[in-house]
């Protein structure tokens, strides 16, 4: 009974920090009696359990784990623990990253803003998109942005403005989701040729732009450079470390509880691989001559 209450304690004092409870107002589907800041997931395609995620901070020049952040195993979660880390190398050790090379899961749109305006830190992440349309209709990538004019182009080359919350007012209609909307003009709409293709179900075609969209085009953009495809193919020493504490220090299954057990854990396995490494950068002694 101790346990648990402290277990529950734990969870509690944990709700306001980005990588626990603050990280998603959704509610879990199951909450463990013994542990509740553990997360319920199924995200190996296999049986659901209870998890916590290990995220790391690697020097990709040397594969060296510069910080370790445990979270919930949900993205909005990983996403926070990416933050901390960020922010404590910085504070700590005056680590200044230029580039932060992550997976998909990282490259959502507030994310990448706060990597670019707040940290100046080039993004070499996937964009996080499900703009791509399958019912044969054109998608968002198919009209382009004018970003002097702050408008799109339709493939009929008609134009879309974005939404006003006056007519004629120069405040821009900004969504409680962040988005701001740009419209088709009815009028072009109804006699365009493409509307079958463009917006069947609809008046006039409409564009949703979040407002962190530079960070996102930024990051489209270096997804193009061969700086970008270095990065993928250093993050292969990053996948070899996650292996390694899987199947070799065996950490796919904690021994303690709660959030300090879990943090406690992946800290002592970070700090043994990274011992590891040291151990095979100090050259071998000179044998002795007999």
């Amino acid at each position: 009974m101790a346990a648990t209450r402290r277990s529950v304690r734990e969870y509690l004092d944990t709700l306001d920090d980005a990588a626990w409870g603050a990280a998603s107002e959704t509610r879990p589907k199951f909450v463990s009696r013994s542990d509740p800041a553990a997360q319920w997931t199924g995200a190996h395609k296999g049986h659901a359990f209870f998890a916590y995620a290990t995220n790391y901070l690697i020097d990709l020049d040397h594969a060296v784990i510069v910080d370790v952040e445990p979270s919930r195993a949900i993205r909005q979660a990983e996403v926070g623990a990416a933050q901390t880390m960020v922010e404590r190398a910085q504070d700590r050790f005056g680590l200044w990253p230029e580039r932060l090379a992550a997976d998909s899961a990282y490259g959502s749109a507030e994310m990448l803003a706060w990597l670019v305006h707040d940290r100046g830190i080039e993004p070499h992440i996937p964009v996080f998109d499900k703009s791509a349309r399958t019912d044969g209709t054109f998608s968002r990538s198919d009209f382009p942005y004018d970003h002097v004019r702050d408008l799109y182009t339709c493939p009929a080359g008609k134009e879309l403005r974005p939404r006003q919350r006056v007519y004629r007012s120069s405040a821009l209609l900004v969504d409680d989701d962040g988005m701001i909307r740009y419209r088709a003009s009815k009028f072009d709409c109804d006699a365009c040729s493409l509307k079958p293709q463009c917006c069947p179900n609809t008046p006039a075609r409409k564009i949703p732009r979040s407002i962190h969209e530079g960070a996102r085009d930024m990051a489209r953009d270096i997804a193009k450079t061969d700086a970008y495809a270095a990065s993928r193919r250093e993050r292969k020493k990053v996948e070899m470390l996650f292996a390694h504490l899987k199947r070799i220090l065996r950490l796919d299954r904690l021994r303690l509880r709660g959030p300090c057990g879990a943090r406690d854990e992946f800290l002592l396995a970070a700090t043994a691989q990274n011992l590891r490494k040291l151990a095979k950068l100090v050259p071998a002694p000179s044998p002795i001559p007999a």
